[in-house]
């Protein structure tokens, strides 16, 4: 009995202390060895800090500041901490009043009571610095450091684009990577280079004491993760002429659009009116997109890559090339300009500025001979022993090959391809496939259905320019420290027409600026500009002007379309504002004379205010969306009694 009692005794004592030994064991693991308890126990003072990322600079090809960072404070509150709250001083301090106060609460709360959510965001240096004293007034309040965009010079907004809070999808498409308050970018080289330019946030753990005062890092930063700088960009940007395309172009509708040809970097891209990126950071942003969003002049519309216009007159260069690949014309081909171009039996006239007599393709070019392309496309459709439509898709299919009809493949989002029909359309439009080229002869001077946009426009420059070839145009030369460049932007793509065609063009188009052309007040002394003018019929208004050039004729650095709507003639208009860019950008010197320059920079064509707007289907010439071409190409066609012009 005794030894039962005994060893029940001794049992029992044994189970206690290895139950003792245990316990012992496992707090000495749990505070000494495990920091993962000490991390956990120590929740209520540790506050995780996300670590936002200063985005990449973009600067211009110069190595000059386009776009950079200032920092701006968004405040945070955790709804369950926040309690006995001097709600009147904390308004006072960042500029809100009572009732906001409430329904940021509300919001928060909704959010998640015990996770901090954003209260108020993008505070300035100055009101941070003034909350910054009280804060530790505010428990369960605490401010977030992050950056945001600023536009020193306050250019190239349509270019660079501007960053906004990230909505629902953005979160649900990035597989994690955004959380709401993050920023995306939401247009232009921003967007387009997003994954670039964000990089990567990091995590502080910080230790704060019962005052929501900071006390310093948890363990000496030992559980904190580095935030990475997002890659820094070169563009092919030359900031002083951006500005002064843009100063030029102040009080007009309409783009400019400059290339280097010799690697399709653009050297300055403009659409006005544009607006100063400056208004599309901090809070006043939303306010400010929606007075962009309705200005009649639509300022946020990209027109160098989304309006698409008939191209007047300068198309005549792309039908001189593209008829003398295929064997119709060459160099020596003449026609007979009496005035006019009579097609359809004589029912129609398609008219001339002037009587040319017989001239040859260069002789075309120089006076924008409307009869002389007249009678090239009637050989394209007619002279080929095939259909009209197939003798057409071989037709267009050349025209495409300069990069018409389709995107080019620029570093921007939402590029337009512009249209040129396909035979279909003509065959549904006249019932049958039995067409030739008087059914649709305004296309051979650039009018009717065909849509170009200013950077298609530029692109066929930059290929008379290098005699048969361009790079995909493109706005980012170099990417990271590295300067990468991608490799879609080296590639050399030929437009299909060898390069011996391209001199007669070529000499034309020196003739239009240096010999008596419609041109001739821009040429530049010294310098040998190779251009063309068009004015672009449009029955609501003034027509539109355009002029593209290079220069110089022999190792051309620049090639650039400018187009002005409502502007009258190429000459009046275009054509000096392109003389003074390319000047500036070869010699940084600017000889136009001074009343030319004055009449540009202090030229106002912005249309009058609008009266009740006509049906959707009768803009015919207006810069238009492309796919909306496509769906109602009836709407640009240009009848018998419309009276093409010359340039």
């Amino acid at each position: 009995m005794n030894n039962s009692f005994f060893t029940r005794k001794y049992i029992i004592q044994g189970i206690f202390i290895t139950t003792a030994l245990l316990i012992v064991i496992r707090l000495f693991y749990i505070q000494i060895i495990d920091d993962s308890y000490i991390l956990s126990a120590n929740n209520n003072v540790l506050r995780k800090v996300i670590v936002y990322p200063a985005r990449g600079a973009i600067l211009d090809r110069n190595g000059e500041i386009l776009v950079q960072n200032e920092p701006i404070y968004d405040l945070l509150v955790t709804p369950r901490e926040a309690k006995d709250i001097d709600t009147l001083l904390l308004c006072e301090l960042i500029g809100i009043d009572k009732k906001g106060y409430i329904q940021r609460i509300e919001k928060a709360k909704a959010h998640s009571p015990y996770r901090a959510s954003q209260f108020e965001k993008q505070l300035s240096s100055t009101t941070y610095a003034r909350l910054q004293e009280h804060l530790y007034k505010f428990r369960g309040f605490y401010v977030q450091n992050r950056t945001v965009r600023s536009y020193p010079d306050s250019i190239a907004a349509q270019f660079l684009g501007y960053i906004q809070e990230v909505n629902q999808r953005d979160i649900d498409r990035s597989d994690g990577f955004y959380r709401p308050g993050d920023y995306i970018g939401a247009t232009g080289v921003e967007r387009a280079y997003e994954d670039l330019l964000r990089g990567k946030r990091g995590i502080k753990n910080q230790m704060v004491d019962a005052l929501n005062r900071p006390q310093g890092s948890f363990m000496d930063g030992k559980y904190d993760t580095l935030a990475v700088t997002g890659d820094g960009m070169i563009s092919s940007l030359d900031k002083n002429l951006q500005i002064l395309a843009e100063r030029l172009m102040k009080n007009k509708l309409g783009s400019v659009v400059a290339i280097e040809p010799s690697t399709g970097e653009i050297l300055t891209m403009v659409s006005s009116p544009t607006y100063d990126p400056n208004l599309m950071v901090g809070r006043e942003l939303g306010n400010n997109y929606m007075d962009l969003l309705n200005n009649e002049n639509k300022p946020m519309f990209i027109r160098p890559i989304q309006a698409s216009y008939p191209p007047g007159s300068i198309f005549k260069v792309v039908a001189a090339l593209t008829a003398q690949q295929a064997g119709m014309i060459d160099a020596q081909t003449r026609f007979t300009c009496n005035g006019g171009y009579r097609y359809g039996g004589g029912r129609g006239l398609m008219r001339c500025t002037g009587v040319h007599g017989t001239i040859d393709l260069a002789r075309s070019i120089q006076v924008s001979c409307n009869p002389y392309y007249a009678n090239v496309f009637a050989r394209m459709i007619d002279s080929r022993g095939m259909s009209g439509p197939q003798a057409y898709d071989l037709w267009r299919e050349a025209l495409m090959k300069f990069g018409l009809g389709s995107t080019l493949g620029i570093d921007l989002p939402g590029e337009k391809p512009g249209l040129v029909p396909t035979s279909s359309y003509y065959t549904k439009i006249y019932g049958s496939g039995k067409w030739r080229s008087s059914f649709n002869i305004s296309l051979s001077i650039g009018q009717g259905e065909l849509g170009i946009t200013p950077l298609q426009m530029a692109n066929i420059t930059a290929i008379v320019a290098n005699r048969g070839f361009y790079y995909r145009p493109h706005l980012i030369k170099g990417i990271g420290d590295q300067k990468i460049v991608k490799p879609e932007f080296t590639e050399k793509i030929s437009a299909g027409v060898d390069a011996k065609y391209y001199e007669a063009v070529i000499e034309g188009m020196s003739r239009v600026v240096n010999q008596g052309g419609s041109g001739r007040a821009v040429a530049i002394e010294g310098i040998e500009m190779c251009g063309k003018t068009g004015t672009v019929q449009n029955p609501h208004g003034e027509n539109h002007a355009v002029f593209f050039a290079f220069a110089p004729r022999e190792n051309p650095k620049i090639a650039i379309a400018v187009f002005v709507e409502n502007a009258g003639y190429g000459g009046t208009w275009a054509a000096p504002i392109a003389s003074m860019l390319v000047e500036k950008y070869i010699r940084d010197t600017i000889s136009l004379p001074k009343y030319l320059q004055d009449r540009i920079y202090n030229g106002d064509l912005r249309p009058k205010p609008k009266k009740p707007a006509a049906p959707a289907n009768s803009a015919l010439n207006k810069p238009v969306d492309s796919q909306t071409q496509q769906q109602e190409p009836a709407a640009l066609l240009v009848h018998h009694s419309q009276r093409p012009r010359r340039s």
